[in-house]
């Protein structure tokens, strides 16, 4: 079965913003999500982004006010703003996800059950009561995972999917892989859907210095 390698912090916006949308193409495609949750921080200091918080106050106005409210409408998604909790640390929950994973649990719906919660209705995604909760919610054995987050080989996958993805120039969250084509961000995934059906040609030229 073809995959699709999803790169995505638990607590990103805009992989929230696309969250639905991009596991309803990949489930009519016959596609299978390969769940690859990073440092997201580090990731994009790797890349050369700036840090949120080094950005200019009219920049986060408009791509994490505006834009987000018009995404938000368009995908027809509820998001009534930022999170009082969203400076937390999302590394529980992204640790999480793989413990279920690496159980041979498909984690397509925690995943958005993860960014509905955080983005729709405020939990803290750094409180493991709430993270069980949210397990619960779509039929999972939440204190499993939990439990399973702190260990070893949870944090060992976390480090080596973040490796991948400065490996593989992963600009941020969301980034999906179709046949090894990127695509970063969310609004691409009218993108992600041709390429699903039809791969684009790759006619870029290499770049040399």
């Amino acid at each position: 079965m073809a995959e699709v390698d999803y790169f995505y912090s638990a607590h990103s916006a805009y992989a929230y913003l696309g969250s639905a949308y991009f596991m309803d193409i990949a489930k009519a495609s016959g596609w299978t999500i390969v769940h690859k949750p990073i440092d997201l921080n580090r990731a994009m200091a790797s890349f050369g982004s700036t840090a949120f918080r080094e950005r200019s106050v009219k920049q986060r106005d408009y791509f994490f006010r505006r834009e987000m409210e018009r995404w938000a409408e368009f995908r027809g998604v509820i998001m009534p703003g930022r999170p009082s909790n969203h400076h937390h640390s999302p590394d529980l929950a992204n640790r999480m996800l793989i413990a279920a994973k690496q159980a041979g649990e498909t984690v397509d719906a925690l995943a958005h059950r993860m960014l509905e919660a955080h983005w729709g209705e405020g939990a803290d995604l750094a409180d493991g009561d709430v993270l069980v909760g949210i397990a619960g919610d779509v039929e999972m054995d939440g204190p499993r995972w939990l439990e399973a987050a702190g260990s070893p080989e949870a944090a060992r996958e976390y480090a080596a999917n973040t490796d991948e993805a400065i490996a593989r120039n992963v600009p941020g969250s969301p980034t999906y892989f179709v046949d090894g084509d990127m695509f970063y961000g969310q609004d691409h995934l009218e993108l992600v859907a041709r390429a699903m059906a039809r791969p684009f040609k790759n006619t870029w030229p290499e770049i040399t210095a």
